[in-house]
């Protein structure tokens, strides 16, 4: 049975003329009952717009100029606000990208839980009770009972990602949409949640859609793939063999793009960029990009069709031959010949406890350390990973070094800052989460033009060549200048922050998980650049991320961490191929399972 029928939908921004691109452009797609499909695609291809389509949802500042979406024979987007409401969270529910920011952070677990029993089921108030619990038991949390009377801010971000899961999950829905869900996350919660709505899926017969710009993710979570590129799909079929034996050379290129255990060399990115919603294309827009198009392509867009069984492909000559090898070579990482550090950590100890609490509570209910007796060293030029799970203190060491948070104990010594300002000036931390890092107020120019002001005193004509400059670094037009970000997909806010940080020219870079929401394409320009700076400039990088097939393409030494401590660190040769401790085991061989 068809659930799912996307029919030749178009969808554009509200304000655009005749002659611009749409965000959903001519899209058809059709899923039955109990399939999950994955949607991938760079930043800003129009997944993340379909998905919320399927909610019979068109945000605001987009309209729909042709199409429709049907669940189960009905039309969505014709619906009334009311009929909606009989289907979202019922039979219609979605998983959003960051459960962190969905959840009201006044409410406890179990009232976000018990709301969503409440208005989508026939449950009495005892009953609700026990199917609060039960649904965070169904998600693998540990100690539902207790776990439900807590706060937001007091869980993992796996912990939040599984509340979300319950939350969905509440109304027994018949569709499951999920918005990169696992964005974010360690290998290892990661791998849990593939399996736990694996499982789920299985047990209760649901279709799943699932947008993700991780191919190894949806490799083991969909049977079916879809390929999205400037608001069409450009291939579908069968998810292992679209990865293995890409047809589209923008699939080609994207396969090319993902981070393997290699540890000597770098993804490659896609030369370019997508194409914006003001260029408006008669032919095929990868041609930009692509390295074997001709003049033919640019007359007219290639038509999904069929290529053998079950795939499809928009390309004109489509590509039969299996996937090439992952990495082109790339020299391998120059041996450092820097003598002093320019940071270091001497028995640093972090420790989250408030002093607005009485000495005697202090005393009598001691806090646990989130970083204990920590040493470190960071040479000019070098490129240091932390790896670790969510809570093992990675985040918490950057915040130590920049001066978010006070030391309770130890030291930091940063070379080459005379005073308080040249300090704030050479050590940059990029954030994780660019929605929560960027002045929703201010335009892009405006964000980069904080920094060049603030520490070098730039006049406005300075500003303006060298907030270009440093948007070009991360891959992004003058055209994005005057653009808020709530106008901006995740991965360009992110390229913004990036931009923000080297504005300030550091010497010393901290990057707390900045790829972690970037699709691979842009994930590999960001090594790229990271890279480079570190050669070119001498830029000391710490690079805090959960992907260890990232930090073994980057990184010249790799740090582990494990409940606050640093249990091994080595080059990234010694980390990935002879790990000491079990933890680093561990982590390494869940990567290299999650390897599709």
């Amino acid at each position: 049975m068809m659930l799912l029928n996307i029919d030749r939908l178009s969808i554009a921004a509200a304000a655009q003329g005749a002659g611009a691109s749409p965000v959903i452009d001519d899209t058809s797609l059709k899923i039955a009952e109990g399939e999950a499909i994955g949607i991938a695609g760079e930043s800003g291809c129009g997944k993340s717009t379909l998905l919320l389509a399927m909610m019979g949802l068109v945000k605001d500042g987009l309209r729909r100029i042709n199409g429709k979406v049907s669940f189960a024979g009905a039309s969505l987007l014709d619906q009334n606000d009311s009929e909606l409401e009989a289907l979202r969270g019922g039979k219609l529910a979605m998983v959003p990208q960051n459960a962190g920011t969905a959840l009201n952070p006044s409410m406890r677990i179990q009232d976000h839980i018990n709301e969503a029993l409440r208005l989508h089921t026939r449950f009495s108030a005892a009953e609700r009770k026990w199917q609060t619990v039960e649904l965070l038991r169904q998600v693998r949390i540990p100690d539902p009972e207790r776990l439900a009377k807590r706060y937001p801010h007091q869980l993992s971000g796996g912990q939040l990602q599984r509340v979300a899961i319950a939350m969905a999950l509440a109304g027994q829905p018949q569709v499951l949409l999920l918005d990169e869900p696992t964005s974010g996350l360690d290998v290892t919660t990661q791998q849990h949640i593939i399996e736990l709505l694996s499982e789920i899926r299985s047990q209760r017969t649901m279709t799943v859609v699932c947008v993700s710009h991780d191919l190894s993710v949806l490799a083991q979570l969909c049977g079916k793939l879809a390929v999205m590129y400037a608001g069409r799909i450009v291939e579908f079929g069968e998810t292992d063999k679209v990865l293995a034996e890409p047809s589209h050379p923008y699939v080609k290129a994207l396969v090319e793009a993902v981070p393997r255990l290699s540890g000597v060399s770098l993804p490659q990115p896609i030369d370019g960029s997508p194409p914006g919603l003001s260029e408006r294309r008669a032919g095929c827009s990868f041609l930009p990009r692509c390295t074997h198009g001709d003049p033919g392509c640019a007359e007219s867009h290639p038509p999904l069709q069929r290529l053998r069984a079950g795939h499809f492909v928009a390309c004109r000559y489509p590509m039969l031959t299996a996937a090439p090898k992952i990495f082109s070579p790339l020299p391998v990482i120059a041996r450092l010949t820097a003598k002093e550090p320019v940071l270091q950590l001497e028995n640093v100890t972090v420790s989250y406890s408030r002093e607005i609490f009485p000495k005697w509570l202090a005393r009598r209910q001691p806090s646990q350390p989130a970083i204990s007796d920590l040493n470190l060293e960071l040479m000019q030029g070098e490129i240091l990973s932390l790896v670790g799970e969510s809570g093992s203190g990675k985040s918490t060491v950057l915040r130590a070094i920049s001066g978010v948070w006070p030391l309770s104990d130890g030291k930091i010594v940063c070379g080459g800052a005379a005073n308080e300002m040249e300090r704030r000036r050479v050590i940059q931390l990029i954030f994780q989460n660019p929605d929560s890092s960027l002045n929703p107020r201010h335009n892009v120019a405006e964000i980069i033009a904080q920094p060049l002001r603030l520490y070098f005193g730039m006049n406005d004509p300075d500003v303006r060549a060298s907030t270009t400059d440093r948007l070009a670094e991360v891959g992004i037009g003058p055209n994005y200048l005057t653009r808020y970000p709530a106008e901006l997909s995740g991965g360009e806010r992110q390229r913004v922050a990036i931009a923000r940080a080297l504005a300030a020219r550091p010497s010393i870079l901290l990057c707390d998980e900045i790829t972690s929401a970037l699709d691979v394409s842009v994930q590999a320009s960001i090594l790229h650049l990271i890279r480079d700076l570190s050669r070119s400039q001498g830029v000391a990088v710490l690079f805090v991320t959960h992907n260890i097939a990232a930090a073994a393409a980057l990184a010249h030494r790799i740090a582990v961490l494990h409940q606050g401590k640093l249990i091994e660190i080595g080059t990234t040769a010694e980390i990935c191929n002879l790990p000491r401790t079990p933890y680093t085991k561990e982590l390494v061989r869940v990567a290299r399972a999650s390897s599709f």
